[in-house]
């Protein structure tokens, strides 16, 4: 499961190193894109600030590739607790997680894999994508 956690933040982040996958990879990269240009036109436009623009907003997250690589990052640091959630929600209620890593690495997740902070109780997404192979191989 954290191993996929970490795949997952990734590709949100635009920081997947896998180049396989053809099609499917590119059309998946597009589809992120447009997300994310739709967050970021919701985040500045003038309809919530009261015909004002979020200059800050604009000025953080505007990327003319287009990949707004910068908001990305903060959907996924501000996202994961739920995305972990969601990926844990049909673990069993004794499942937990390989390694003792809730509250500073001493206490064991509680249920279904989740610690009672509700913090993901996994890192392993801030690792260098190539060194989680490592691990695997």
């Amino acid at each position: 499961i954290a191993r996929s956690f970490a795949d997952i933040g990734d590709i949100v982040r635009g920081k997947d190193l896998y180049r396989g996958g053809g099609r499917g990879r590119k059309q998946l990269e597009e589809n992120l894109q447009k997300i994310f240009g739709n967050i970021y036109n919701e985040l500045t436009s003038t309809r919530e600030n009261k015909g004002k623009t979020n200059s800050a907003l604009q000025e953080r997250y505007q990327d003319e590739s287009g990949n707004y690589f910068q908001l990305r990052e903060d959907w996924w640091n501000a996202n994961r607790a739920k995305v972990w959630y969601a990926i844990t929600c049909g673990a069993g209620t004794s499942d937990k997680y390989f390694r003792k890593t809730c509250s500073n690495d001493k206490a064991d997740t509680d249920k279904k894999c989740r610690c009672v902070s509700t913090d993901p109780p996994t890192f392993l997404d801030y690792v260098p994508q190539y060194l989680r192979w490592f691990d695997e191989w």
